[in-house]
């Protein structure tokens, strides 16, 4: 067995990173320290790949951008030598990350929507899911229904859906992702509402749990059986981990299960994993899907790279050693100054552009999501590892060619010396201090699977 070992790490504000090829040894019966085990043979959930969002804020920004850049930032997300994403979110009307609010349709008398426009979406949204590649699989996302549709009579400040109007934004809903599908977009997946369990300054509704289930049992499911869309996958809660098994609870029932293909999450309030493992244990069938996670900056340092990019491959090895199956990330670009968001809520991308410049940075958190997006393969499942220590981070993946992708996380200020044992045999690494390293190895004997 071989392995290619990639790895990063950040000193004094430079990324360096080093490529080397290794063999395993034999294992010596007497080394018991520091070690890592990776059982094949162990498998769980099915991974079914990565992906971003775009939306009007990404939008715009490329639009000031050079014509080639254009190509070129999408390529390095969605292209064949990209970082391997498979996978786009956006939202259904506005969002914080759009110019202004705006809806397909603000008539409360034209229910026959006669006047519904995706003006919006065709200028800044989808010419760029379009160049992303054709039949990228497309996740749609209300944060607000119109304002007359709405108890507050406002996108934004939260406010209920009105009773008088399920049906209506039920009829919205869909008519929005059949627009989507005749402009030539892979639509697969929805959410019923982006957080809706808070109230922002920005576009947003509150659903409780027995509302989202109401909504879903009587209204939106009939009328996507109605429509032809029975086959879009639908996720409930689509907010943060801390309440994701009680929402899962409260809606998923003997009724409601063939609705649902899963449960969206975010990662706005801490780690809180184990909820994961709480809804895979329960509801074994469900998808768990990671649809927004960004480095906010009225919360964080946007000058600190190494802490940010530790955030991002912190959590995804958290998600994914307790049953993620879909990482979607938040913005795939946004400008210098962290937007636009027309309620000045900034946040970093992956990619930074100076629009003011035409020049594009890839932050470090780009290079940290490419050790698990590029060697992370869709269709790869988690294999079961055992670790000497919690003081690092780490996943292991087995790829439908049966290699092998093992990602290790070290966030401390010292290097670590261990050894990956796999079918009796080891091979000796170093994890430099504040590093990420992922190891590819290939040759593993049938005994070893």
């Amino acid at each position: 067995m071989e392995a290619t070992i990639y790895t990063t790490l950040y000193e004094h504000g430079v990324r360096k990173t080093s490529t080397q090829k290794r063999r395993f040894e034999e294992d010596r019966m007497n080394q018991e320290l520091r070690i890592i085990n990776v059982y094949p043979q162990v498998t769980f959930q099915e991974f079914e790949g990565f992906g971003g969002a775009i939306t009007e804020s990404v939008g715009v920004t490329l639009e000031k951008m050079p014509e080639g850049m254009v190509q070129e930032i999408l390529g390095t997300y969605f292209g064949a030598d990209g970082i391997g994403y498979r996978f786009i979110r956006t939202h259904l009307d506005s969002c914080d990350f759009s110019l202004s609010n705006y809806s397909a349709l603000d008539d409360e008398s034209d229910m026959d929507m006669e006047g519904f426009s995706l003006a919006r979406d065709k200028e800044h949204i989808l010419p760029y899911i379009q160049a992303a590649g054709e039949a990228v699989p497309v996740m749609l996302t209300p944060w607000s229904p119109p304002p007359f549709m709405k108890t507050n009579g406002s996108k934004n400040g939260g406010g209920k859906l009105k009773r008088e109007h399920y049906s209506t934004w039920a009829a919205y809903i869909c008519r929005y992702i059949k627009e989507y599908q005749e402009n030539g977009i892979s639509v697969t997946k929805i959410s019923i509402q982006n957080e809706p369990n808070a109230v922002q300054t920005w576009d947003s509704c509150i659903f409780t749990a027995e509302e989202e289930k109401t909504f879903l049992r009587d209204f939106l499911w009939p009328t996507l059986q109605k429509e032809g869309l029975a086959h879009i996958g639908v996720y409930i809660w689509d907010h943060n981990k801390e309440r994701l098994f009680d929402r899962a609870l409260a809606i998923i029932d003997e009724d409601t299960d063939h609705m649902i293909e899963g449960v969206a999450f975010h990662w706005y309030s801490g780690d809180h994993f184990d909820a994961l493992s709480l809804v895979r244990k329960v509801f074994p069938d469900k998808k768990l899907l990671f649809s927004e996670g960004c480095i906010e900056y009225s919360r964080y340092d946007a000058d600190n790279q190494l802490a940010n990019a530790q955030k991002y491959a912190h959590d995804i090895i958290g998600n994914l050693n307790h049953g993620m199956n879909v990482f979607i990330d938040w913005n795939i670009v946004l400008d210098q100054d962290g937007g636009p968001n027309h309620v000045a809520n900034y946040c970093e991308a992956p990619i930074i552009c100076d629009t003011l410049n035409g020049t594009y940075e890839k932050r470090l958190s780009f290079y940290y999501l490419e050790h698990f997006s590029r060697y992370i393969k869709p269709g790869a499942k988690r294999i079961g590892t055992t670790q000497f220590t919690s003081q690092l981070g780490v996943t292991a993946f087995r790829n439908p060619d049966q290699s092998l992708t093992l990602v290790a996380l070290n966030q401390e200020a010292t290097s670590t010396e261990a050894f990956i044992r796999l079918d009796e045999k080891l091979l000796p690494i170093v994890l430099p201090e504040n590093s990420i390293s992922t190891i590819v190895i290939q040759g593993i004997p049938v005994t070893g699977i």
